[in-house]
C-alpha cells in the first residue's frame, strides 16, 4: 500500500466516510474517490457496476448505509434490511468483478446476538436471536459480513469487516426522528438549556449499558486495516468501556451546562441490556483508541453549536 494508492470511500459524505477521508488526507493519502449520493445511486446495480469499472479503484472502504436509531428502525424495516443489503451488495460484488483485491466492509455491533455473553467476541456472531428494535440492519450487515468472508475463502482476497461500537462525533445526525442516542441527547439537552432549562425526557430506564467511540478513532482504525493485511475476517472496534445510558446522559447535561431535571419515560423500549466490545483482537494487532469519552462529546457539542442551523437532517421515505 502506497500513499497513491486509488481508494474509494463509499459514503464518504457521511460522519464516518467524512472521518476516513479527513484521516487518509492528514496521513499522505492522494488518491481519494468519491461520489455522492446524487451522482451515484449505490442501491442501482448497474451504476455501482459501471462506476467501479471506469474509476478502477484498487481499494474499497464501505462506509455507506441507511442507518437509524430504534425509532428510524422500527417504522422503517424494509428500508433498513433492503437498501441495506442493495448498496453492500452492489459495492462488494463490483469489488470482486473488477479484481478489487482489499475491500474494508464497516458494520455494527448489533450484528452480536441480544444476550450473548460480554463483552461481545467475534465468535460470538450468529450464535442466538437478535435484538428486535435493530434485526432489520443487524441482518443486512451480517451478509455482508459472511458476504466478505466468503469472498476470502474461496477467492484470497484481503476483504475484511470491521465492526464499530456505537460511533458519534462531528458530522453527525442531530434529526431526533433518526438519530442515535448520544447525538439525540446533545441536542435535547442544548435545547432544553435554551429554553429555560426545561426537563428533558428520554427513553426507557437509563439502565441499559453502552460504548462509544469517536469516530475520528473508527477513521484510523480503518487506517490500520489499510496498511495492514489483518489476519482474520472479522474485528470488533471500541474502546472496550462502557458505561449506562443514565451516566452518558448526565455527562452531556454537564457538558452542554443543561439544569434542568431528566426524566426517564420507561414506556419506551431500552433496546439491548449491554453491549460492550471485546476489542483484544485489534489491540493485539497494535490498534487502541485514543480519544476519551469526555473529551469526544465535547469535540462533537462544539461542532454542533457551529453548525446549529444546518447539521444533517435524515428523511426516510
Amino acid at each position: 500500500m502506497n500513499k497513491n494508492t486509488k481508494i474509494y470511500i463509499a459514503g464518504h459524505k457521511g460522519m464516518v466516510g467524512s472521518a476516513i477521508w479527513r484521516t487518509l488526507s492528514e496521513n499522505g493519502f492522494s488518491n481519494l474517490i468519491g461520489a455522492s449520493s446524487k451522482e451515484l445511486d449505490l442501491r442501482n446495480q448497474q451504476a455501482v457496476r459501471d462506476f467501479i469499472k471506469k474509476e478502477n479503484p484498487e481499494v474499497i472502504i464501505d462506509a455507506a448505509a441507511r442507518v437509524g436509531g430504534i425509532l428510524a428502525n422500527n417504522d422503517f424495516p424494509y428500508q433498513f434490511i433492503m437498501e441495506n443489503m442493495q448498496i453492500q451488495n452492489n459495492l462488494i460484488d463490483s469489488a470482486l468483478q473488477n479484481d478489487v483485491d482489499k475491500f474494508i466492509f464497516l458494520g455494527s455491533s448489533c450484528i452480536y446476538p441480544k444476550l450473548a455473553p460480554q463483552p461481545l467476541k467475534e465468535e460470538y456472531l450468529l450464535t442466538d436471536t437478535l435484538e428486535p428494535t435493530n434485526e432489520w440492519y443487524a441482518i443486512a450487515k451480517i451478509t455482508g459480513v459472511k458476504t466478505c468472508q466468503a469472498i476470502r475463502n474461496q477467492f484470497g482476497k484481503d476483504y475484511v469487516s470491521l465492526m464499530p461500537t456505537n460511533l458519534y462525533g462531528t458530522y453527525d445526525n442531530f434529526d431526533l426522528n433518526t438519530s442515535h442516542v448520544l447525538p439525540a441527547m446533545i441536542r435535547k439537552f442544548h435545547e432544553a438549556k435554551e429554553n429555560n432549562h426545561a426537563p428533558v425526557t428520554l427513553w426507557g430506564s437509563g439502565l441499559p449499558m453502552r460504548e462509544f467511540l469517536f469516530v475520528d478513532d473508527m477513521a484510523k482504525a480503518v487506517v490500520f486495516a489499510l496498511e495492514n493485511k489483518l489476519p482474520d475476517y472479522l474485528y470488533n472496534v471500541g474502546t472496550g468501556e462502557d458505561l449506562t445510558i443514565k451516566e452518558l446522559a448526565e455527562i452531556i447535561q454537564e457538558i452542554t451546562g443543561h439544569k434542568g431535571e431528566i426524566i426517564w419515560d420507561s414506556t419506551k423500549p431500552d433496546g439491548t441490556p449491554r453491549k460492550l466490545m471485546d476489542v483484544s483482537k485489534m489491540h493485539e494487532l497494535g490498534w487502541k483508541h485514543q480519544v476519551d469519552l469526555k473529551e469526544g462529546i465535547q469535540k462533537t457539542y462544539n461542532w454542533f453549536l457551529e453548525n446549529t442551523e444546518n447539521f444533517k437532517q435524515v428523511k426516510l421515505k
